[in-house]
């Protein structure tokens, strides 16, 4: 049982005028900024862990070569 275009109209006027379109709008500005934090904390991890991976790799390789 979905929702038509029409009953989320409806919701979101509701919704609209009991919050106010200020207070929406600066909720929505938060919840932005928080995605936008985290994925950035997502992309710096996984740099991170490629850096590590590589530097990993880059130990063994010199420990081989040294070890001969």
């Amino acid at each position: 049982m979905g929702f038509s275009g029409w009953e989320l109209l409806i919701i979101l006027i509701i919704v609209a005028l009991l919050f106010g379109t200020k207070k929406l709008r600066n909720i929505g500005t938060d919840v932005g900024g928080a995605i936008k934090g985290f994925k950035d904390s997502m992309a710096a991890d996984e740099d991170h862990e490629k850096t590590a991976h590589q530097a990993d790799a880059n130990n063994n390789k010199n420990s081989k070569t040294t070890a001969e």
